[in-house]
C-alpha cells in the first residue's frame, strides 16, 4: 500500500509514471529476440554452396553444396546423406513429390539434374543452358523451372518424362525464381524488375519494374495475398503487389542479401544478409504493413536461407572466413567449416 507520504510526493504524475513505465516494459518485450539459435549441421568440405530448400511436408532441408546436394533431416538436425555426382556446381533446387524426385542444376554443364528422394541418386541429365541457376517448382503445372543466367532463358522441365517442356526467352539477366501455385516470379537482376511467367503458356506475362532495387536477388512470394517480397543489393527489400506491380512499401534490410523467405503460418518475411552476418526479420501484421523484429545474428558469410513453414525453424548456410584473405577480394572460406546454423521462433 502506497503511504501518504508518498502519494504527496508523486502527487498527480502517479497515473503519467505508471503509464511511462508500462511503455517502458512493452518496448522492451518488442525488443526481445524472435528466434535463437538450435545448433547446426555439419556439411564438410569444400567450403562453398548456395541455395537452400525447404521441404516442409517431409522435414528435409536441401542444400546446393558445390558438386553436390546435402540432405538434412531438419527437424532432427542431421545430414541424411547427399545427392553426388555433379562436377558442374549445384546451385538451385526444386522438388516434384508427386514424381519422387528433387531437381537440382550443373552450372557449367549446362544441365538439371534429376535425383530420386529416396536413394538420393542422379536418374537423369536433362540439357538446359549455360549458367543454370535458381530453379522453382510450379505446382500447377507440375514443371520445374531452371533459370539460365548468361542465356537470359530459362528450361521449362516435365518431370513425367524428364525431358525439356520449352525454352522461355526472357532477354534479361535473372536470379532467384519462385513458383506460387499456377504462377512464377523471377527478379530480374539486369533490368531491376519482378518478372512474371505464366507456367501454362510458358510466355513472360508481366515485367513490374523496381528502379530503387539495385541487383534484385532474394525472392519470396505470399501468394494468398498476392505480395512478392524482393531483397535488393543497396540493403532494401521491395515489397510488390503481383497484380499490378505496385510498389507497396520498401523496407530497410542488411548488407549481403541473397534470398529472402517467407512463412505463411507465422506471417513473417526474412532477408539473409550475408556481409552483415545477419537475418533481418519482419512481421507481416497487413499485407501493406510490415512491423521489423530485432535482426538475428548469424555468421558473415551467411547470405542465403530457408524456413521450414510448420516448425518456423530458419536454415542459413555458412562457413567461417579465412583471416589471411587478399583485402579488396571475395574472402576465401576455411576449409571444413560450411554448416547450416539453425534457429527456432521463441514467440
Amino acid at each position: 500500500m502506497q503511504d501518504q507520504s508518498t502519494h504527496r510526493i508523486l502527487g498527480g504524475a502517479a497515473p503519467a509514471l505508471a503509464a511511462a513505465l508500462l511503455a517502458l516494459c512493452a518496448g522492451s518485450a518488442l525488443a526481445a529476440p524472435a528466434y535463437k539459435p538450435a545448433g547446426a549441421v555439419p556439411l564438410g568440405d569444400p567450403p562453398f554452396w548456395d541455395y537452400a530448400v525447404s521441404d516442409p511436408i517431409t522435414g528435409r532441408v536441401y542444400v546446393a553444396h558445390a558438386d553436390k546436394v546435402a540432405v538434412i533431416d531438419g527437424r532432427a538436425g542431421k545430414l541424411i546423406g547427399n545427392v553426388e555426382g555433379i562436377p558442374g556446381g549445384t546451385h538451385g533446387i526444386a522438388i516434384s513429390a508427386a514424381t519422387g524426385q528433387g531437381f537440382t542444376d550443373d552450372g557449367r554443364n549446362g544441365q538439371a539434374i534429376a535425383f530420386d528422394l529416396k536413394t538420393l541418386k542422379v536418374t537423369a541429365h536433362i540439357p538446359a543452358d549455360q549458367d543454370a541457376d535458381g530453379i522453382a517448382f510450379d505446382k500447377g503445372t507440375g514443371h520445374v523451372f531452371v533459370v539460365d543466367g548468361d542465356p537470359k532463358k530459362i528450361t521449362v522441365v516435365d518431370p513425367r518424362t524428364d525431358k525439356a517442356a520449352a525454352t522461355i526467352d526472357v532477354g534479361e539477366k535473372m536470379e532467384y525464381p519462385v513458383g506460387s501455385d499456377g504462377e512464377v516470379f523471377i527478379a530480374g537482376v539486369e533490368k531491376r524488375d519482378l518478372i512474371e511467367v505464366d507456367p501454362r503458356t510458358n510466355g513472360v506475362i508481366a515485367r513490374w519494374p523496381i528502379p530503387d532495387c539495385e541487383a534484385p536477388h532474394g525472392l519470396a512470394v505470399d501468394g494468398r495475398n498476392h505480395r512478392a517480397f524482393v531483397g535488393c543489393e543497396n540493403a532494401k527489400m521491395m515489397v510488390v503487389d503481383t497484380r499490378n506491380g505496385k510498389l507497396v512499401t520498401e523496407l530497410a534490410i542488411g548488407r549481403g542479401n541473397d534470398a529472402v523467405a517467407y512463412d505463411s503460418n507465422r506471417k513473417r518475411v526474412f532477408s539473409s544478409n550475408g556481409r552483415d552476418g545477419t537475418i533481418s526479420v519482419f512481421e507481416e501484421v497487413s499485407p501493406d504493413k510490415y512491423v521489423q523484429l530485432e535482426d538475428i545474428p548469424t555468421q558473415v558469410s551467411g547470405r542465403t536461407m530457408t524456413v521450414d513453414t510448420l516448425t518456423g525453424r530458419l536454415f542459413v548456410p555458412a562457413a567461417e572466413r579465412d583471416p589471411n584473405s587478399p583485402a579488396g577480394q571475395r574472402p576465401r572460406m576455411i576449409a571444413g567449416s560450411a554448416r547450416v546454423l539453425m534457429f527456432d521462433p521463441v514467440r
